[in-house]
This record gives C-alpha cells, structure tokens and sequence, in this order.
C-alpha cells in the first residue's frame, strides 16, 4: 500500500507507529503514516469506535486494503437497485466458520430496513440490502466491527489480501502452539514415567511446564480469543466462546495446581488442544479454498493490463479494471480478452476457460466477444462493452456465489440446528459440572474437566458446513463442466427432476436454420430482412443473414411466439400473418399490408449430441417429451431423430407454461430446457429449468441453469453431479448428528479428555468438508 513502512506487531504500538494501521512511521511523518490513515482515524473517533483500535490487527496491509485508502466512508460503494433499494457488498475478514456466517447475518438482519443479508463463507462475501439512504452503509459497517469484523469493498485482489492476512495469523499461532506443546510434553512424560520422583522435583517440573505453557495459552489462542470478546460485547456468543473457556479453564486450573503443588497438571492438554484446534482451521480453510476455487479463476481471467488505443493513435498499458465501456482494446495474438466487447475484425477465440468448448469458434466483425477468451489468430481492435464489474465475467462470478451461499431446504435445516448450540452446550457443560461436583462428589478439578470436555467436544462447525461445503463443490465442478447454477435450489430440484420437456429449435437443434431460396422478389426479402434484424429468433437470424446488406428497420415490436410488427407489416408466424397454419414450422411469413404474402422456408440441423443426451436422461430415469411451437412437420421429424416418443407441435408460450403446470398438477417434476423468448414463462414455471448456449437473455434469466457450453451433453452429467450432493449432503447432515449423539454423552460421563475432545471436534469438521469434495466426482 502507499506510504507503507515495515510493520509492528499487534499490541506492540509505539509513538513511532501510525495510530490508525500501525506501520511504522518515516522520518517526518507524525502520528499517520498517510492521509488516508488520517481521515480514517478521525472518522472512527467521530463516531465513538475508539475501541476499534483494540480489536483490530495492526500488522501493515490487513486493518484496511487498497480500497480504504481515502477512508471509511462506504456510502458511495452501495448500489441503488431499480427498485430503489440499496446493495452493499464486502468482503468480510474473520469468518470461519457456518456459525459466524449465521452471527453476520442475524446481526445484520435484525437492523431495522435491513432487507437481507447474505454472507459467503467460501468467498469471505457479503451482500447487504436495504431501504434507505446509502449512508446507511457505514451504519452496518460499524456494528460488524462492533462484532469483530473488519470489512471492506469487495474486490478479488481484497479477497487475497484479507485471505493471507488470516491465513498468516492461524498458521503462525499454529506454529507457536505445536512448538510449545513438543516441548511441554517431554516435561509431561517425565512426570509420568518418573516413578521415584519426589514432590519437590515433580513440582519444579510443573512450573517449568506453566512457564512454557501459560505464554503459549495465551498467545496461540489470540483467534478465538478475539472472536469470543467481540462476540460477548455484541450480546451474541458464538462458538470460539466455548473453545475459549474450555482452554482458559484447563490452563488456570494446571496454574492453580502449580501453585499449591498438585500432582497433575493439564498443560500439555491445554497447549495440544490450541494445536489440535487451529490445524483443524488451517486444513479446513484450505479444504473451502479448493472448494471456492471457480470464483477464484473466473476473477482472475480478468484481471491483468490491456492495451487501450487514444484518439490521437497512441496506445498506453491500463490495469482491466481501468477501462470502461466505449474503449478500444487492441488484443495481441495469444492474449486474453479481459473484458467484454465488440470486434472490429474476424477472430478466433479459444473460450475454453469460461465455456469449456476444446475447439476455438470464430467471430464474425461486430460479434459480441466474451471476457476470458483466448485469442488463437492475429491481432486485432476492439471496442469494451462493459467495464470489468459489470462484465460477464463479474456477472457470472455473483451467480456461482449466489448459488453457493443461497439457502436451500438442507441449509436451512442445518442451520435452525447450528442457532441453538451456544445455549444448548453451555446448558450442558454446567450441568455436567454440577452433577459431578455437587451430587458425585467429585473433585471441582475432575468437574471441571469433564465440563471442558463438553465444551470442547460439541462443536456446530461440522453440522454448519455440513451442506454449504457440498453445495460449493457441486457448483465449482459444474461451472468447470459448462454448467452455470443461477439458483438457490437448483441442485436440490435438479436431482429430484423425473421429466425432460425439451424444446426444439435451438435446443435439439443447433438454432442456426438456412433459409431455402425459393424464388422470392429481392425487395421483398430485403424489407423482410430489415424487420428480422429487431429479434433473436432463430428464424429471423437466420433471414438476417441470408439479406446482410439489409438495414434494420426502426420502430419494430416483438409479440413473444408470434412475430413481429412494424405499421401495417408483420412477420412472423402464418398464422400470425392471415394465413392457415403450417405442417412445418421452420416457416416464416411476411405480410407487408395488402400485398401478396411471401414465405420463407428453412431447414435446421440437429445438434450431433442431442440423440446421445435424450438416451442418458433415459438411462437416469427421466422420460424425455418434445414441446415446440413449430409445425407437425418439423417437430415430428426431430423428434424421430432424438428418440422422443411423445411430442407436441404448435405449441405458444401459453400452450407451453400450461403444459408444465398440468405435468406438476399431475405429480411430474419437469425438468423444462428452452432457449427462446417464448420458452421464458414454461422455464420459469418448471420444477427446474435449464437454457443452453446462445439462449435469449430472458430464457437464461427463468432458467436455473445455464449450459455454457455448446449442444446438450453436460445436462445428463449435471443431473448425476446434483444426486450425489444431494447424497452426500445428508451423509454429511447424518455424520453431524451421529457424532454428537455419541461424543456428548461419552463427554458428560467423563469418558474424554480434552485432548481427545479437541481432536475429534477438529477431525469432525475436516470429514464433513473432506466428504464434501467427493461431490465434484460424476
């Protein structure tokens, strides 16, 4: 960051060290080590957080990243909807586990015209909604603070930052913790095998082990330590509070032991616990980022420099995220597109890394270009669409985050059970501590181990991960597949779905139909031509293209699964235009008032995977039925080529959402794919719905799924993807209850140490997410 020196270690803050960050100052500089630091301490004074400078880690580059630099204001970073509310994203640093996902969003959602509040515990991601003003923003900030949060715009390069900042610190304490207790434990096992040991020198020995332990305690147990006092000051303990007694509680009850010389000391349990506990943290943060690792290379295809050309014929080098829709990019060959734009030449782009297609596609002059491609030919201009947060790139980033933390019916079971851990533990640690103390008339020392051992051995972080690590797993590898999950509940109606109604042009077939010259009058095909280019039906494309010297006409309207309408001309359907329908629906007519009406007829080809995809959904149990508004002709005909049986010709927009509702009503779970305008109402209406590549914008927004890829072989693969999350979801839901039917009781009867508690706690989260990572396998 700008202006930063070498930093200072947390705690150790001195005249020399900026009061806002902590770097250590230059020669010259008083107090702040940049203006940016200036204006944020002042901001957090006025608002009466000075306590924030106790809470917070001082080491340079993690108390605030590049995009604080000029301050804690927030406000301008919110979004106002269409609707006008207003979106806030962050990313949030601390968050380690389900629980502290469900504290964020509790917290956040009991603010008063807070709307939602959604966090990611995969991508550290949390998006804010609410009525109001925008200044609202720092409002919410302040009390994530208050709960012990630092956040900050959301960014990738954010995101790495705050994620090696944490990264560090759990890796460092973990260091400290395995050293310290290697060493404790050869003091502990000369006690133990010291048969003529004397008091005197057993009792050196235990301070020996206090002098090394206690610092260790109280050092490598900074992380939860942090978390729980932030948590007790905002009224919400959380999980890091029970670890956090139960440690402090064997270590001052081995000091205590120490002092009146006891004959056992815990010291070597307490310290192998803090280990215990923060490997598990250390291995299952990089289990989840494996896991979130489709985020993470989607938003690194777009990051880098391009070249932007100026008016004046220079080019200079800019950062992706500096350029701004109305640019021109020059794109060397072998480089990657970082953004979305509009070619000024023929290329041949290699978009493997977003579509998963092994064979690069050529564009045309004026084609839209997709960020993340590969140029594979010469170098070539063009001009930028859309900057980089609002490209397809970014766009298609929220939608995988937005599936992955989307809360879907196992989600929520699983957290209705995680909400009540922190009463329901601590109810029974007390308890425990009773019974054995005050009816079994033990001593408050073997009491209060046993009440350790329930703290430490109940811990909700496998239950709270045990489905949104399936759900991230599952919808990385399908994004790596070709396959875009764009809802909550996709994956769970996905693999419940018993029906494929499948739509015809664009769908089985490739969408691209040739109009068959037939002898029409050249103006007529021109005017028609000029109206076509106003629609994305692939009968209109294909007329378009067959006329490219034609115009488009102005002033046209588009009635959904009908035509087209300009004044007295229409073109579209014949039934549409006064004539009779037709046997082939690969039919156009255009109509221009009184005139003799002119047809257009096309041939379409069938994607070459389509028979193989319909025999694989056969094979999953799904029937497969043809649902097309093209005539018998046609339909019948694709239908015979893709082995469906059951088909229906001539079927409009309504004919089609009232279709999937009598399949509903009768008990069906359709799985409806469709590409077109006229498919958006049945996509919408289906159990779950699917859209391929090249589908109109409006199919894609109904859908729940978007194939990336070109043809319809990914879909058989998705289906068997989303059985076995689901499977495994509640293997993972299963394990979690079973491991806490068994391991609370055998605690309560004293049965555990807290060594073993710490242990099987930590494995119990590192299962349920290594269990999770099986669902990216078909």
């Amino acid at each position: 960051m700008i202006g930063r020196a070498e930093p200072v270690a947390p705690g150790a803050v001195s005249a020399a060290a900026c009061a806002h960050c902590g770097a250590r100052l230059a020669p010259g500089q008083d107090r702040f080590c940049c203006t940016g630091c200036e204006g944020a301490h002042a901001l957090v004074a006025g608002l009466g957080l000075a306590s924030f400078y106790g809470r917070q880690a001082t080491e340079a580059g993690t108390l605030r990243p590049e995009a604080m630099a000029a301050g804690l204001d927030l406000a301008p970073f919110a979004e106002t909807m269409k609707d006008g509310t207003q979106r806030l994203e962050l990313v949030v640093s601390g968050l380690t586990c389900g629980a502290c996902v469900w504290l964020v969003e509790q917290a956040l959602a009991a603010e008063p015209n807070v709307l939602s509040a959604r966090a990611s515990l995969s991508a550290r991601r949390l998006t804010v909604t609410w009525r109001g003003a925008a200044a609202r923003a720092n409002d919410l900030v302040a009390l994530l603070a208050r709960l012990g949060f630092r956040v900050a715009p959301w960014s990738p390069a954010c995101l790495r930052a705050t994620e090696d900042a944490e990264g560090r610190e759990l890796t460092r304490a973990l260091g400290i913790a395995a050293f310290g207790s290697m060493n404790i434990m050869l003091v502990s096992v000369a006690v133990w095998v010291g048969t003529d040991m004397g008091p005197a020198l057993r009792h050196g020995l235990h301070w020996l082990a206090a002098l090394i332990g206690m610092p260790v305690v109280l050092i490598a147990g900074l992380p939860f330590y942090k978390s729980a006092w932030a948590a007790i000051r905002a009224g919400r303990p959380s999980m890091d509070l029970a670890i956090s007694l139960g440690v402090l509680a064997t270590a001052l009850m081995s000091l205590s032991e120490t002092i009146y010389n006891g004959p056992y000391t815990w010291f070597d349990g307490a310290t192998m616990l803090l280990a215990l506990l923060l490997a598990g943290r250390v291995f299952d943060r990089a289990a989840r980022r494996r896991a979130r690792q489709s985020v993470a290379e989607l938003l690194a295809l777009q990051e880098g420099i391009v070249t932007r050309l100026l008016a004046d014929g220079r080019s200079e080098a800019i950062p992706a995220e500096r350029a701004a829709a109305g640019d021109r990019i020059l794109v060397a060959a072998g480089e990657r597109l970082r953004l979305d734009g509009v070619a000024a030449a023929p290329a041949l782009l290699d978009a493997a890394a977003t579509t998963g297609e092994s064979v690069p596609r050529s564009f045309e002059a004026g084609a839209a270009l997709p960020a993340g491609a590969v140029n594979m030919g010469a170098a070539f201009t063009m001009t930028v669409t859309a900057a980089a947060k609002d490209g397809s790139l970014a766009a298609m980033a929220r939608l995988l985050e937005r599936a992955e933390q989307a809360k879907g019916r196992f989600v929520a079971v699983a957290d209705r059970a995680a909400r009540y851990y922190v009463p329901v533990v601590h109810a029974v640690a007390a308890v425990t501590f009773a019974v054995w103390w005050g009816v079994l008339d033990a001593p408050w020392q073997v009491a209060l181990v046993n009440a350790v051992c329930v703290l430490l051995i109940t811990c909700p972080c496998a239950l709270a991960l045990a489905v949104p690590a399936v759900q991230v797993v599952s919808v990385g590898a399908l994004f790596r597949r070709g396959v875009l999950v764009t809802s909550a509940t996709a994956l769970e109606r996905l693999a419940t779905a018993d029906l494929a109604v499948l739509d015809k042009t664009g769908t089985l077939t490739e969408g691209r139909p040739v109009l068959i010259p037939e002898g029409q009058d050249p103006e007529a095909v021109a005017r028609a031509a000029a109206m076509a280019r106003a629609s994305r039906h692939p009968l209109a494309q294909a007329l378009a293209r067959a006329c490219p010297e034609a115009p488009a006409a102005d002033g046209v309207r588009e009635i959904p699964g009908q035509g087209l309408e300009r004044g007295d001309a229409r073109l579209g359907s014949p039934i549409f235009c006064g004539l009779g329908p037709s046997a082939d629906g690969m039919t156009l007519v255009f109509r221009d008032g009184a005139a003799e009406p002119v047809v257009f007829r096309f041939a379409d080809r069938m994607r070459d995977d389509a028979p193989a995809a319909v025999t694989a959904l056969r094979e999953l149990g799904l029937d497969a039925e043809l649902l097309s508004g093209d005539g018998e002709g046609a339909v019948s005909a694709v239908a015979w080529q893709a082995g469906i049986p059951d088909w229906r010709a001539g079927a409009d927009p309504v004919t089609k959402q009232a279709r999937i509702a009598a399949l509903k009503e009768a008990g069906r779970r359709p799985l409806m794919v469709g590409d077109g305008i006229n498919d958006a109402a049945a996509l919408a209406a289906a159990h779950v719905s699917a859209s391929p590549a090249g589908a109109t914008d409006l199919a894609q927004t109904a859908s729940d799924l978007v194939l990336q890829r070109e043809g319809l072989g990914a879909l058989p693969a998705a289906i068997r993807i989303a059985r076995r999350a689901q499977a495994i979801a509640r293997e993972n839901i299963g394990l979690s209850l079973v491991y806490n039917v068994f391991a609370v009781p055998l605690a309560v009867a004293g049965l555990v140490t807290p060594l073993v508690a710490a242990a099987v706690m930590a494995s119990s989260s590192i299962v349920v997410v290594l269990n999770a990572l099986r669902a990216a396998k078909e």
